[in-house]
């Protein structure tokens, strides 16, 4: 195992993959690779990419990752596609749609079954970032099943979170309903080439003014517009020293249209979160959101350890009769842990 992650901390890409293998499939096997790892990590730029089925998600992480080998990065994409409820198996199709990105030694690719996780990623998603991290890839593309309204997940694993709109995908209030806006850094209007765009765009800007007259907070920082210095980012954009306003860009993802402008403002949020507290906050809001899964997943554990499985049939046959309530039924599970 220590010259397989030794390989894979060198960049050698079988290594790379054996050990996501390794950590995708058995919680024991991250538990050993992910500490050996963890104090080569934190180097990287985690990009999510988030948004409906059909706005052109893989499309756009496609003509992003060409961007950003245009600018000399060292490129890895975890797309995470969705499971079968009934043969818990996964097409993982981004590496069809990607295969253009095929033979370019600065990209390496790795799909992920969701395996019927919520929020939009795989439970291995963490560890699996984690391993490409430790490889010494500049910038991780994590892209989301495109569930809808419940793939949240990815704005407690990435710096910079995308939200993928497009025209014609229904009513303009649903990714208010969603809560998808509050977790957008850039919000992002693909295929801005049909009819509606500019109206899907109003409507956005519209949102977003919104959120700032209500003072909405999410990311650890305040969206609303405070009378502080002006930074200007290497690429000359310009925001607020201590807020950061999101922007809502225009691309075409299927002919390039702009995914350069698009990448300016990843690299100026990437530079507003350097030059404020903002990279800790996402590294403790990350660290966070792991302990808490790592502790759920462990009880779960000891839970299936502790209590067999005739005694859950009993107690959840017991709450299904109405002869006890479901309160009653997890006071007596936490009572046979603790003896």
């Amino acid at each position: 195992m220590q010259d397989l992650i030794e390989q894979a901390r060198n960049g050698r890409p079988r290594a790379i993959a054996r050990l996501i293998t390794k950590v995708e499939n058995s919680r024991t096997a991250a538990a050993e690779i992910v500490p050996a790892l963890y104090a080569f990590t934190g180097q990287a730029h985690i990009i999510g990419i988030t948004g409906a089925p059909g706005s052109g998600k893989s499309s756009l992480v496609n003509e992003l990752a060409k961007a950003l080998r245009r600018r000399d990065h060292k490129i890895a994409i975890v797309a995470v596609d969705p499971s079968s409820p009934f043969t818990g198996g996964a097409l993982l199709g981004d590496r069809v749609r990607m295969r253009d990105l095929s033979g370019d030694k600065g990209i390496f690719i790795r799909s992920l079954a969701s395996r019927g996780n919520l929020g939009g990623l795989s439970q291995a998603t963490a560890a699996v970032i984690k391993v490409l991290d430790a490889a010494k890839f500049d910038t991780i593309l994590v892209e989301t099943v495109g569930a809808g309204q419940a793939e949240v997940d990815i704005a407690g694993a990435a710096h910079t979170t995308l939200v993928i709109e497009a025209p014609g995908m229904g009513d303009d209030v649903q990714s208010i309903k969603a809560g998808i806006l509050e977790i957008a850094d850039v919000l992002v209007v693909n295929k801005a080439d049909r009819p509606g765009a500019a109206r899907t765009v109003r409507s956005l800007k519209a949102m977003l003014q919104l959120g700032q007259a209500l003072a909405m907070n999410h990311h650890g920082r305040s969206t609303q517009t405070t009378s502080v210095a002006t930074v200007v980012s290497p690429n000359g954009l310009e925001y607020d020293e201590n807020s950061w306003q999101v922007p809502v860009q225009e691309t075409v993802a299927i002919d390039g249209t702009g995914v350069e402008d698009l990448l300016d403002v990843i690299m100026a949020h990437k530079n507003h979160l350097q030059v404020t507290d903002g990279w800790l906050a996402q590294e403790k809001l990350r660290s966070r959101r792991e302990i808490e899964a790592l502790l759920q997943m462990r009880f779960m554990d000891q839970f299936q350890t502790a209590v067999s499985q005739d005694d859950r049939e009993q107690l959840i046959t017991a709450v299904a009769n109405r002869k006890t309530d479901p309160y009653t039924a997890v006071a007596e599970i936490f009572d046979q842990i603790k003896a």
